[in-house]
């Protein structure tokens, strides 16, 4: 009998060991960093811009994240889509893929050799994009996706890098028309397509300011601004998990809620936890006490701000758009910038206005009252950006 309690006790300790070591082996496991390499920062330039003939240069850096890994860059295949408010009949459009490796020299036939990125290094992709024809006026943007294979520990991995590029600019000294209500006038400021590539300062340096002066509110919307922060995501770079697939069944269908890849949109930002205890509460809220929209309370400033795919005008119709970052800052900095006091919104067509963040000189209900009828609109307008001059009375 001792003798098979012994052999027991040393099998619970032999098991226990075991144990340990594979809870150890996991644990270094779940540290390791993988295939830390990606294009992680984009820059484009025109190098021609005349009326039958476009030719731009876009710059990928792919930078090696990892501490210790080689990983591979095998692949990198462009593709181009053009976006225009006409038909694209007659207009030829071209990609170009070069390298810049810094000991091999480029290839002209559009084949990515591939190369071993070191760790914390980088490498280079050039892409030279013509577009030709009759009426390029009436392009509005190219979508380049760039298509691209890492290979490391971690396996082969397939990435894309979204890169979207305005082709069409509208005259920022045109006059336009100042709309009336009962406080304030309001004048719609159309823009190019935003894009990861511009800066809110800019933005309002070449569009805003030659039709405002001192006393102005400048409004700008939610979604313009997380795009010029680079927080939109398209569905493929989701991988809806457990929480997301059960759960996005349980809001209206109009919700950006109600989709796997959008729940898990917001799990990403507010943390898995804390999305399923707002659900559990907030359902308990809405069967008991008669109180909706306790979720939204809970679980984190992005539920309420997410817009799913179709939420916004193309090409972004095919991404998820979060909120924006940071936005009081985003607002101090344009009135540092401008002089003008300023406000980020969320306006609908339903008369529902929500002020993310306002300087400190904003009256909220003058806000109300002069966005009431969404003078931006919620369609193609391209007018992310409101000026409010509040009347003398107000």
């Amino acid at each position: 009998m001792n003798i098979l309690m012994g052999l027991g006790f040393a099998i619970a300790i032999l098991g226990g060991l075991i144990f340990l070591l594979w809870l150890l082996f996991e644990w270094q496991y779940s540290t390791r960093q993988g295939n830390l390499l990606e294009f992680d920062s984009s820059n484009w330039q025109f190098i021609n811009y005349e009326p039958e003939h476009y030719q731009l240069e876009l710059l990928l850096t792919a930078t090696n994240k990892t501490r210790n890994l080689d990983v591979f860059l095998v692949e990198v295949n462009p593709v181009l889509s053009l976006l225009s408010s006409n038909s694209l009949d007659g207009i030829d459009s071209r990609v170009q893929l070069r390298s810049h490796h810094a000991d091999i020299p480029s290839r002209n036939d559009n084949y990515w050799e591939s190369y071993i990125v070191t760790p914390s290094r980088s490498v280079v992709a050039n892409l030279r994009i013509d577009i030709k024809g009759k009426n390029l006026e009436e392009l509005k943007s190219a979508w380049v996706r760039v298509h691209y294979t890492i290979y490391g520990p971690a396996g082969r991995e397939q990435k894309t890098k979204h890169c979207i590029i305005p082709l069409q600019f509208p005259d920022a000294e045109q006059r336009e028309r100042w709309r009336p209500t009962p406080d304030a006038d309001v004048l719609p400021i159309r823009t190019h397509i935003l894009s990861a590539g511009d800066n809110p300062i800019d933005v309002m340096q070449r569009y805003v300011m030659s039709h405002a002066q001192l006393g102005d509110i400048v409004t700008i919307a939610e979604t313009p601004i997380a795009i010029m922060q680079g927080n939109f995501y398209h569905p493929s770079d989701i991988h809806p998990k457990w929480l997301a697939k059960r759960l996005c069944y349980y809001f209206k269908s109009a919700s950006s809620l109600a989709t796997a890849c959008g729940l898990q949109s917001l799990i990403n930002e507010s943390g898995a936890w804390r999305v399923g205890f707002a659900f559990v509460i907030g359902a308990l809220a809405k069967a008991f006490l008669r109180i909706p929209g306790v979720f939204y309370m809970l679980a984190g400033d992005q539920a309420r701000l997410i817009d799913d795919v179709t939420g916004t005008l193309p090409p972004y119709d095919q991404f998820i758009v979060l909120g924006p970052k940071n936005p009081q800052s985003v607002v101090d900095e344009i009135k540092t910038a401008t002089g003008l006091e300023a406000a980020i919104v969320d306006v609908n067509d339903l008369r529902r206005v929500k002020v993310l963040a306002a300087t400190s000189g904003v009256s909220e209900n003058l806000l109300n009252q002069a966005l009431l009828m969404n003078p931006a609109g919620n369609a193609a307008e391209q007018t992310p950006i409101v000026l409010i001059r509040p009347n003398s009375q107000a």
